[in-house]
């Protein structure tokens, strides 16, 4: 096109206007359309090749998208020309396609599109922008739109002709001002401005702070491209127009009186310094640094403009529900998941002990009297306990409460299950650790024949829960192979779950061979080696003193409850105290059923040793091994104690004495190079 001067100039569209159907362009919808070449049609008709009156090029700026249009030579465009010309036509309307639609509760927003072309349109009945969906798909969440047309109500800059050279890009905001009429007019409506942004919603602020942000930046990323004098004398002109605007605003608002609002400080606006074009440089300068035009502005309030200028940025909002810090629960829906379920709350085992010489089958003697067998019958119950969790909120806090974007009631009553579920699986697999003598303890008759309560394994009788202890010192390599020995005693069902703290695993799978090799490249090949089914780690057996590891299969254990004690909520209101009260609670029993299907493997009490890093000399290439109570170095599987000259690479290896025990996940080896 060259120099060609555009036969016309307008908006296309404008950013956060909100349409008659609730939807909004949003800024950055159509940024990549910068500089886009698109047809220029009447009325959007494109069955009739002769309705193409020429193109328009599209620019991109901080409050949407402008538009350039250029005539064609035809009879109709030059009509059309005249028409515009003569404020006969003064709308303008876009066709876009590939439209992004988020549904909000502010309405319908508008994220990204492709511009296919921009149409001179009659005036519509809306003053301002509406959009006209074809093919739209509603609902929750983003959405694809087919096509869509959008009217802004904007007239077109008609008449003389506009020169878009950069010069006049800076200062054409849809209407020709220049800079004195630019400041003449902030001067004079500064107080109408700072009412206009208190009435803003958080939102559409948050939108102002992106636009100063962006066009900051844009400015820096011109300072810094821009060659030679003249560049730099325009650059220089643009920083000298901002702080005088900004200077301007500032005089204005201090003019307001004691007008109280959001620029305001204890009933007036207290000014500083001035934004100079030395000022701004430096503050960009800062945003670079510290990754925030917002942050930059705030460490420079007491220098440019208005102080305690953060009440005009929005407050913190909660993202999402309040993040919950819990140990890891994976291991309880497994071993609940697994239980076998009950519909009546006492659960009673019986067996027949055939184990015993008297229950053989015998030879027969011509003669002789038969014997009868004898079999050893062995029977025990377990009736049910209540477990609950209650929470309360008052009336005044659930009202209060600054979390919009939850349900909070939802959110408490979920976290009461997911603590409720959890204590009963500690009960089944451990116990709840409480003393007898707590009122808050869930009742476990442990390895008596008949009580109520839930039964845990690790204190169950040995007839049902084997119980294996290992040595206080035992490696995690010797430990894998104890737990190997004692599986072979298991009588459970099917294959067991090992159930392991997380850091014991941790030691075992750095186990390592005389080459450097892992033991165990993967955790299903050590579950394979123990064979197990499956391993799943439990944050509780670290709190556990001298407990390794649990092999049972949860299939084994039997969980009782009668109708109306499976697990119920129930929420009250307390007038006189005016809270809401929540409770959670089940009544059920629990128990293993069948003989040695756990086993339970334990460490000999002992005392805990620290290992002690050795120092090493890289000048005399020697190693010092420390003294440290209840720990044993190894070189090449061989102790050793004071100074070792190496002249190859060593790997030092830390063990616990006889009676001592190192902590699980631990640093206890070393390698040194001379």
């Amino acid at each position: 096109m060259g120099d060609r001067v555009p036969d016309f100039s307008g908006w296309a569209t404008k950013n956060d206007l909100k349409c008659s159907d609730g939807r909004t362009i949003k800024a950055g919808a159509f940024e990549h359309m910068d500089k886009v070449t698109v047809p220029l049609v009447w009325m959007h008709q494109h069955n009739n090749p002769e309705n193409v009156l020429g193109h328009a090029v599209l620019e991109n700026r901080a409050f949407g998208v402008y538009t350039h249009g250029y005539f064609n030579e035809s009879e109709r465009a030059q009509h059309m020309k005249h028409s515009v010309q003569n404020g006969d036509i003064t709308s303008m309307s876009i066709y876009a396609n590939n439209l992004t639609e988020k549904i909000t509760r502010e309405g319908k927003e508008v994220y990204h599109g492709d511009i296919k072309e921009v149409s001179l349109v009659l005036a519509g009945a809306n003053p301002g922008a509406f959009i006209e969906n074809v093919n739209l798909a509603h609902g929750d969440g983003i959405h694809e739109l087919n096509e869509a047309v959008i009217y802004t109500g904007e007239e077109l800059m008609h008449g003389e002709p506009v020169d878009i050279d950069d010069n006049d890009k800076e200062s054409n905001m849809g209407d020709k001002l220049n800079t004195e009429e630019v400041v003449e007019h902030a001067a004079d409506t500064a107080a109408t401005m700072a009412d206009v942004f208190n009435g803003l919603t958080d939102d559409q602020k948050a939108v102002v702070y992106f636009m100063l942000g962006d066009a900051a930046e844009k400015a820096k990323a011109e300072a810094t491209n821009a060659a030679g004098t003249a560049a730099h004398d325009e650059l220089t002109q643009k920083g000298e127009f901002l702080a005088h605007v900004t200077d301007t605003l500032t005089e204005g608002f201090a003019h307001m009186g004691d007008t109280r609002n959001l620029f305001e400080s204890q009933g007036r606006v207290t000014t500083g310094g001035k934004l100079t074009h030395d000022g701004f440089a430096t503050l960009m300068n800062e945003a670079k640094k510290l990754g925030s035009f917002q942050e930059a502005y705030l460490s420079h309030a007491d220098e440019y403009g208005v102080r305690d200028i953060e009440m005009l940025f929005p407050d913190a909002k909660q993202v999402g529900e309040p993040e919950v810090y819990s140990r890891r629960m994976g291991w309880v829906p497994n071993l609940l998941g697994g239980t076998k379920h009950t519909p009546f709350a006492k659960v009673k085992s019986v067996v027949f002990d055939i184990t015993a010489d008297e229950a053989r089958a015998r030879g027969y003697i011509k003669g002789n009297q038969k014997v009868d067998e004898v079999v050893s019958l062995m029977k025990r119950t377990t009736g049910p306990t209540t477990v609950y969790k209650k929470q309360r909120l008052d009336r005044d806090d659930l009202i209060d409460i600054d979390i919009t974007d939850i349900n909070i009631v939802s959110w408490l009553k979920a976290e009461i299950r997911t603590m409720l579920e959890e204590e009963i699986a500690r009960a089944i697999l451990f116990g709840d650790g409480r003393s007898a003598a707590s009122p808050d303890k869930i009742k476990d008759p442990q390895g008596a024949n008949s009580g109520d309560g839930i039964r845990s394994i690790v204190h169950d009788a040995d007839f049902y829960a084997i119980k294996a202890d290992l040595p206080a010192n035992v490696s995690p390599k010797d430990a894998v192979k104890g737990i190997i020995r004692q599986r072979s005693k298991w009588r459970g069902t099917g294959k067991p779950t090992l159930y392991i703290s997380d850091s014991f695993l941790t030691d075992i799978m750095l186990e390592e061979d005389k080459f450097g090799r892992a033991l165990y490249e993967t955790e299903q090949a050590l579950a394979d080696k123990l064979r197990v089914s499956e391993i799943v780690t439990v944050d509780i057996i670290d709190d556990l003193e001298n407990l390794f590891a649990v092999l049972v299969n949860p299939i084994d254990y039997s969980v009782g409850t009668n109708k109306g004690g499976e697990l119920t909520s129930f929420e009250d209101f307390d007038i006189d105290f005016n809270q809401h009260k929540y409770l959670m609670e089940t009544r059920l029993s629990g128990a293993l059923t069948k003989p040695f299907s756990a086993i339970v493997i334990r460490r000999v009490q002992g005392t805990l040793a620290t290992a002690t890093n050795p120092s090493f000399d890289g000048a005399t290439n020697t190693i010092t091994i420390p003294t440290s109570t209840g720990v044993i170095y190894l070189i090449d599987g061989e102790p050793v104690t004071g100074n070792k000259v190496i002249t190859s690479t060593t790997e030092v290896t830390a063990v616990a004495d006889e009676g001592y025990y190192l902590a699980p996940n631990t640093t206890r080896d070393w390698t040194y190079t001379p």
